[in-house]
C-alpha cells in the first residue's frame, strides 16, 4: 500500500460488512465474502485501508456531512458556541434543533453518529478476525522490528479504541464494547450497557486496553504511509482518554482519578514522539500554516491526521468530512455556507493591553468587532486589538479571506446574515490559488490538507491541564505559554482588493509582547503576549488553560466535549449571565428563547437503537 488515503474501492466496502444497517452491531456473516481473496498481506492491507478509510468515509455511506464527521463542527463547535449552524434558518431541521439545544432522542444527526462510530469498530474487528485466521503467515520477516501480524492487529486496537473514545466523547461511557469475541460470536451480538443488576457497565478500561497495546506495539513512524497510526499518536489519545476519564462531568460517566498517569504519558509522548513521517514532535512556527494545503501536513505537528488527497470519485474525496457544505455559497465556488463562527467565538479574541485575553469575559460588555449597520452591511473595526489567531480561525470582513477576495458586502459570503452572523468559517476551506492542484474546480470544499485529529499544540495544553491537576502550576503556565509564543510569530497581512500584499500598506501592527517586536502593515490590530508568573495561582491557571484550549483549538471541533467534561456547559452555555446563549441573542434573535438543558452532559443513545436492541441496550444516565 503505497499511502494511506481518506477513500478506496467499493468491493472494499463490501469485504468489510460494513454494520450501516437497522441493527447498529448487526454483522454480516463472515462467510458472506470469498476470504480466500483477503488472508494474506495484501488482503490484510487491503482491509487497513478500508479501516483508515472509516475516518473519513462515514459522512458519505451515512449519507450525513454533518452528523457523523470527525471534524465533529456539528457538536464540539455548533453546539459548543462557537458557530452558529449557517446556511438558512429553513435548511437541515435537525441541525438546527441540535443548535438550539432542542433536539430529541429521534434526531437522525446522533443516529448517523452513532453509527459510524460502530460501523468503524466493526471495521476494526474485521481486520483482527481476518488477520488471525493466518497469524503464521504474518510471521516476522528477519530483521523487521515487529512481525506483520502484530502491527496489524495494533493498527486495529487503536481504530477500536479511538473510535469507542469518540462514542465516549458523544454518548458517555456506558456505551457497548464490542471485543473481537462478540463481532466473531454471532451476526447479531446483543451485547448490553448494563449488569445483571441493572448498574452501567463503563467502557474506560477496555478503551484505554486498546490503546495501550496500540502504544506497545505500534512503530514509531511509518515514512511511506503516514496515514497510519503510530506508537507516539495512540500514547497521546490514552493520555486524552484518561483526562476525560478524570474530569467531573456531572458527577456521572464512571469517571475516576487519572491524572497523574496521563501525565506520565505526555511527557514521555512530548520528549519522545515523532508525527507518522518520523519527524520530532514540535510546534509549526506558523500557525497559519496549519491550515495551508501544500504545507501542513507531516511537519512535526501532526499527531494524528485524516490524510489528505486529491484522488478518486466525486464522493470519495477530501469533500466528504462536510466542506462541500460548509463551502462559501458563492465567492469560492459551490457550497451551502454551514458553519459560521459565533459572535461570541471572535470576540474572545479580543486582548488587553498586555495582550492576554479577557478570561473574566469581559469582552462581553465591549461593542463586537463586527458591527452590522442599517444597510445590513457587516464592518469590521480593524482597530481593535485582537489575539492574531482570529482571522486564521474566522474570516471577518474588512480583512482578506485567504486569496479569494477582501469581503464587504454580504453577497456570495453569507446566505441569511440574521440566521449565521457575519463571520465566515476558514480553516478546513482551500485557497484560490490551490484549484486545479491542491483542490478540485469542481467541488468548492475540497482541499488536500490533512485535518489534524490531534496536534501537538493539543498536546501541550493536556499536558498543562494535568500539570494544573497535580499541583505544578508553574510547568502548567509554560506550557500554555509555548503554545501562545507560537501565535506571535505570524498573522494575517494586509492586502489591496486584489489581494495584493506587495503593493499595500496599512496603518495596523502586530504587537508581539513576547519579543517585543512589532509588526507593521497588518490587516488589522494584533497583539499577544505571555501569562507572568506574577500572580498566577491556580484559579487563574485553570481559566487560562481553558481559554487557550477554546482560542488554539477553535473551530476544530473541541469545545462542547471540554464544557461538558468540566461540567461548566450549563454555565457557560446558558441563557443567564455571561452564557453562550445570552450574548448570542442580542445578535441572533433564534437563540431569545432557548435554553440549555442539565442533563445535556451527553448525546442520547439513540432511541431506535434501544428499540431494535429489545431492551438489551438501555438509555445513558442524563437521557432516562
Amino acid at each position: 500500500m503505497k499511502k494511506v488515503l481518506i477513500y478506496f474501492a467499493m468491493a472494499v466496502i463490501l469485504a468489510l460488512g460494513s454494520t450501516s444497517c437497522s441493527d447498529f452491531l448487526e454483522i454480516e456473516p463472515v462467510g458472506a465474502v470469498n476470504e480466500t481473496n483477503l488472508t494474506d498481506r495484501e488482503g490484510i492491507n487491503y482491509l487497513l485501508t478500508g479501516m483508515y478509510s472509516a475516518l473519513n468515509i462515514p459522512a458519505a455511506t451515512t449519507n450525513s456531512y454533518f452528523g457523523a464527521s470527525l471534524t465533529n463542527y456539528t457538536y464540539g463547535d455548533v453546539m459548543g458556541g462557537d458557530a452558529n449552524k449557517g446556511s438558512t434558518a429553513a435548511d437541515q431541521s435537525d441541525f438546527t434543533l441540535l443548535e438550539t439545544f432542542s433536539f430529541t432522542t429521534d434526531n437522525s444527526y446522533i443516529k448517523r453518529k452513532w453509527v459510524a462510530v460502530y460501523d468503524a469498530v466493526a471495521r476494526a474487528n474485521n481486520v483482527m478476525h481476518l488477520a488471525g485466521l493466518i497469524k503464521d503467515e504474518l510471521s516476522a520477516i528477519p530483521g523487521q522490528e515487529k512481525d506483520f501480524y502484530t502491527e496489524a492487529i495494533a493498527q486495529a486496537r487503536f481504530m477500536r479504541g479511538f473510535y469507542l473514545f469518540e462514542g465516549i466523547k458523544n454518548f458517555g461511557a456506558a456505551i457497548p464494547y464490542v471485543s473481537l469475541e462478540d463481532y466473531e460470536s454471532s451476526v447479531n451480538p446483543l451485547i448490553s450497557n448494563v449488569d445483571e443488576s441493572g448498574n452501567y457497565i463503563y467502557i474506560w478500561e477496555q478503551v484505554a486496553e486498546d490503546l495501550q497495546y496500540a502504544y506497545d506495539n505500534l512503530p514509531g513512524a511509518w515514512p511511506e504511509e503516514p496515514g497510519r497510526a503510530n506508537k507516539w499518536a495512540a500514547g497521546a489519545f490514552l493520555a486524552k482518554l484518561r483526562i476525560f476519564q478524570s474530569s467531573p462531568y456531572n458527577g456521572t460517566n464512571g469517571t475516576s482519578n487519572k491524572w497523574t498517569e496521563a501525565k506520565s504519558i505526555l511527557e514521555t509522548v512530548i520528549a519522545n514522539g515523532t508525527d507518522s513521517k518520523g519527524t520530532k514532535y514540535t510546534l509549526t512556527p506558523s500557525y497559519e500554516t496549519l491550515y495551508t494545503a501544500g504545507e501542513s501536513d507531516w511537519t512535526g505537528e501532526s499527531v494524528f491526521d485524516v490524510q489528505m488527497a486529491i484522488s478518486g470519485t466525486q464522493y470519495y474525496t477530501n469533500a466528504i468530512n462536510g466542506n462541500s457544505h460548509i463551502s462559501l455559497s458563492g465567492k469560492i465556488g459551490s457550497g451551502w455556507g454551514f458553519y459560521q463562527p459565533s459572535y461570541d467565538l471572535v470576540n474572545a479574541h479580543m486582548v488587553d493591553e498586555n495582550g492576554l485575553p479577557y478570561l473574566d469575559k469581559s469582552y462581553q460588555s465591549k461593542t463586537s468587532v463586527t458591527t452590522i449597520d442599517g444597510d445590513n452591511v457587516p464592518h469590521t473595526d480593524l482597530t481593535v486589538y485582537t489575539d492574531p489567531r482570529v482571522d486564521v480561525s474566522a474570516g471577518r470582513f474588512n480583512v482578506p479571506y485567504m486569496d479569494w477576495d477582501i469581503p464587504v458586502t454580504i453577497d456570495g459570503w453569507i446566505r441569511d446574515l440574521a440566521n449565521g452572523g457575519p463571520f465566515l468559517n476558514k480553516k478546513n476551506l482551500p485557497k484560490k490559488a490551490d484549484k486545479g492542484g491542491l483542490s478540485l474546480t469542481t467541488t468548492g470544499g475540497s482541499t488536500a490538507k490533512n485535518f489534524h485529529l490531534m496536534r501537538v499544540a493539543e498536546l501541550y495544553l493536556l499536558y498543562a491541564e494535568a500539570c494544573i491537576e497535580t499541583g505544578d502550576i508553574n510547568t502548567a503556565r509554560e506550557y500554555i505559554n509555548k503554545v501562545r509564543a507560537r501565535a506571535a510569530q505570524s498573522c494575517i497581512m494586509a492586502a489591496d482588493a486584489n489581494n495584493n500584499m506587495a503593493l499595500t500598506s496599512s496603518p495596523y501592527v502586530l504587537e508581539d509582547k513576547v519579543s517585543g517586536n512589532t509588526i507593521a502593515n497588518t490587516a488589522a490590530n494584533y497583539r499577544i503576549g505571555l501569562y507572568p508568573a506574577s500572580g498566577w495561582t491556580v484559579d487563574k491557571a485553570i481559566k487560562a488553560l481553558r481559554f487557550e484550549r477554546r482560542i488554539e483549538l477553535a473551530m476544530e471541533g473541541h469545545h462542547w466535549y471540554d464544557l461538558v467534561r468540566w461540567n461548566a456547559a450549563s454555565e457557560e452555555l446558558g441563557n443567564k449571565g455571561s452564557g453562550f446563549l445570552a450574548y448570542e441573542k442580542r445578535y441572533l434573535l433564534k437563540y431569545q428563547s432557548a435554553t440549555y438543558p442539565d442533563r445535556l452532559v451527553t448525546l442520547p443513545i439513540p432511541n431506535d437503537e434501544i428499540v431494535t436492541m429489545e431492551g438489551v441496550l438501555v438509555q445513558n444516565e442524563n437521557w432516562k
